[in-house]
């Protein structure tokens, strides 16, 4: 379980970050004046949309593994052996030591003198 628990995160973490880089590099709506002006998107790989197809794709389908990944990472957690008890039943029996023995008042001592 604990195997199926590494690998299950290590991919989440995988889809993670390729959620940031995907979303990081999409172009917004705004960005279209900017090919207008010879930015070079029509020249690129994919065409001229089919960069953003790709890319909108891609995150999608990552963000469904993150989802599911989420999903399984939750399940495994919950389905782990809780402890039982508190805290409280860990720790060491310690017991008090016993109150020391009352000092002898001084004679010259004016603890005497104060009303009881």
């Amino acid at each position: 379980m604990n195997l199926l628990h590494t690998i299950i995160l290590t991919i989440h973490i995988l889809a993670g970050l390729g959620i940031i880089a995907l979303v990081l590099l999409q172009h917004g709506k705004g960005a279209d004046m900017g090919a207008a002006f010879g930015s070079g998107a029509s020249g690129s790989l994919f065409g001229a949309t089919g960069a953003a197809n790709f890319m909108s794709r891609a995150t999608g389908v990552l963000a469904t593994i993150f989802f599911c990944t989420s999903l399984g990472l939750a399940y495994i957690a919950s389905e782990r052996p809780k402890a039982s008890g508190s805290v409280m039943d860990t720790m060491p029996v310690t017991t008090t030591p016993a109150a020391p023995a009352q000092m002898p008042a001084a004679a010259d001592s004016k603890a005497k003198d104060i009303p009881k």
